[in-house]
């Protein structure tokens, strides 16, 4: 490779040194008027030019160029979750629903995104490229009939959580479903919230929840923000024990 490098120096950067070009184009003509006299002149340790070289060894061996051009692509691998979406880009693109926690292969060019179970050739999912974060592609071929499995996580369940919580968490989960095309999309952010309250005390969770919703920030991020600068809750005062014939008090063990 050097030695060539030296003899295009040689045959064709020196014989240019001393002309003046005003154009890229003048000057690409005038290197292949030397490139083609470069090829055809005879080399003395073989006595043939490299175009006759080239048109005995080389041509023969070549094969035709592939029908479709290569294409770059990226490979991360990912876990499917409750809401069958995986994340690539802080995008995300839904896969057959049967698929969810088992890890998978995304495949990404510039224009696709291809998912990938296990050793399969033939990808699991295709969509187009979407390059908007946050968002959700979601085919619709992807989704349950019905949850069947006792323990699915439904709209229902992450209701009736929120409900147990506190009337302002259980409206704000039940706009944050309704804001989703299809529920499926806001499981993720539903039990991001509501396992903030095993941090926060529910008269917190009711404020957050509350003041995110009168922002109409309707997701994780917006509660946890709020939730960050609300004031420590102070412990709850213990009750007093009932008076009952059953609960015989501290003495008794005395």
């Amino acid at each position: 490779m050097e030695v060539g490098v030296q003899v295009v120096e040689r045959w064709i950067m020196a014989a240019l040194r001393n002309q003046t070009f005003f154009s890229l184009g003048e000057l690409n003509r005038a290197i292949v008027k030397r490139l083609e006299e470069l090829n055809n002149r005879p080399m003395q340790h073989l006595e043939k030019s490299r175009k006759q070289l080239f048109e005995e060894l080389d041509r023969p061996a070549l094969r035709p160029l592939p029908q479709k051009a290569f294409e770059y692509a990226v490979w991360k691998t990912a876990r499917v979750n409750i809401d069958y979406h995986v994340e690539f880009e802080k995008h995300f693109y839904s896969v057959p629903y049967g698929l969810i926690h088992q890890e998978v292969r995304i495949r990404a060019t510039e224009r696709m995104l291809e998912i990938f179970h296990k050793s399969k050739t033939a990808p699991v999912a295709s969509h187009p490229r979407n390059s908007v974060p946050g968002r959700y592609s979601t085919q619709n071929a992807h989704m349950p009939i019905k949850h069947q499995k006792a323990g699915e996580w439904t709209p229902e369940r992450l209701q009736s959580w929120a409900e147990s919580i506190g009337p302002q968490i259980s409206q704000f989960i039940c706009a944050i479903l309704a804001s989703r095309v299809h529920p499926e999309q806001a499981f993720r952010s539903c039990l991001g919230i509501l396992s903030l309250s095993k941090q926060y005390s529910h008269a917190q969770m009711e404020t957050a929840c509350k003041m995110a919703r009168e922002a109409k920030t309707l997701n994780y991020q917006g509660v946890k923000s709020v939730l960050e600068l609300l004031p420590p809750s102070s412990a709850p005062e213990q009750l007093p024990l009932p008076v009952h014939e059953n609960i015989r008090g501290n003495s008794y063990y005395q």
